[in-house]
């Protein structure tokens, strides 16, 4: 299996730079896993796909402003750092630029020394582990002093950096939002919940893995890097009951996904449980926790793109992109959505 398996032209002004106005007036795919049928709808209208008793499991991180502008203390370089994993209270993993500077030991300061890192560990692909150093509340100091971490691809600067938070994001320490998510208001997701569909919560920290193409020809040499995951033991039992009673298990987004496959394949049911997961989902894996899944149209040659075709089949998942495209749908994280479902 090739990574150019997974390739695909958009034209650059289907790459949406800004949010809707109002986030659940993105247009919805509606694709069904088995075979072509396409049919054409808004995300307001996601409650018609989903049905009583249904399990809506969603990522609840929460994206920090991780992309940090400082100084080295000692020759005043400037440097950009991306925090990416927290592996204790003041211990992090970010990504460097440019990496070159930045050795072990290297002192650097933002923020007129409101805060301080010191390179503890130096890592290939410009990684690397910091010691964070600072007074007060560090989550209150990145809010002063950092900026939500966009992709790449989104040129015009974000007004209201909340469009970038899911309404119900709760846990801090995602370096990416879970996009599949951005498309849910509070009145949509009160809406869900009076139709009887149960919401659940689960954790991934989106993490270096958004920010990495694949770069190797064979699928399968793809290394992930690892993420942290959680799952509480009431969401755990929720979903076993789901399982044993043949009721759908809704995966809004890849995170998710992730997140389920991770615990089911690594207990053969639903636990409490967290840790870091390196999974990686591609054609000819069976899924064994998701039935259904809401997520975004994401990059060419990327792992979410993989792994959404992994749950249908890339035939039909190209086939579906190439409707998008030519019904001008807009694409990554801002764009519009699809639902993958047995009809």
């Amino acid at each position: 299996m090739k990574t150019n398996d997974f390739d695909y032209n958009l034209p650059e002004e289907l790459i949406a730079q800004t949010p809707l106005e109002v986030r659940s007036n993105s247009k919805l795919l509606v694709v069904n896993k088995n075979n072509i049928d396409l049919k054409h709808d808004t995300f307001n209208n996601i409650i018609d796909y989903l049905n009583e008793g249904d399990v809506l499991v969603l990522n609840n991180t929460k994206v920090i402003p991780a992309r940090l502008y400082g100084v080295k203390e000692d020759t005043k370089a400037n440097i950009e750092i991306l925090l990416l994993n927290q592996f204790s209270t003041n211990a992090w993993e970010a990504l460097v630029k440019p990496a070159r500077r930045v050795k072990l030991g290297t002192s650097i300061s933002f923020g007129n020394g409101l805060l301080k890192v010191v390179c503890t560990e130096v890592l290939d692909e410009g990684i690397r582990h910091f010691d964070l150093i600072y007074d007060g509340d560090l989550e209150e100091i990145l809010d002063q002093l950092g900026e939500m971490p966009l992709p790449p691809y989104i040129h015009q600067k974000l007004d209201n950096q909340s469009r970038y938070q899911t309404v119900y994001s709760k846990i801090t320490g995602s370096a990416a939002s879970p996009t599949a998510g951005l498309h849910f208001t509070k009145e949509l997701l009160n809406n869900i919940r009076e139709k009887g569909i149960i919401i659940q919560y689960v954790t991934l920290h989106v993490g270096l893995g958004t920010f990495r193409p694949v770069k190797v020809d064979d699928v399968k040499k793809h290394k992930m890097h690892s993420e942290f995951y959680m799952m509480d033991e009431k969401t755990a039992n929720i979903l076993n009951g789901a399982k044993e009673e043949g009721r759908n298990i809704v995966a809004v987004g890849t995170t998710s996904v992730r997140t389920l496959e991770t615990v089911m394949n690594k207990y053969n049911e639903f636990r409490e449980a967290s840790g870091f997961t390196d999974i990686f989902i591609y054609p000819g894996y069976e899924f064994k926790a998701v039935d259904t899944l809401i997520t975004n149209f994401h990059l060419p040659k990327s792992t979410l793109l993989m792994l959404v075709s992994a749950f249908s089949s890339k035939e039909i998942i190209m086939n579906a992109y190439h409707e998008a495209i030519k019904q001008k749908y807009r694409f990554f994280s801002f764009g519009d959505s699809m639902i993958i479902k047995n009809q």
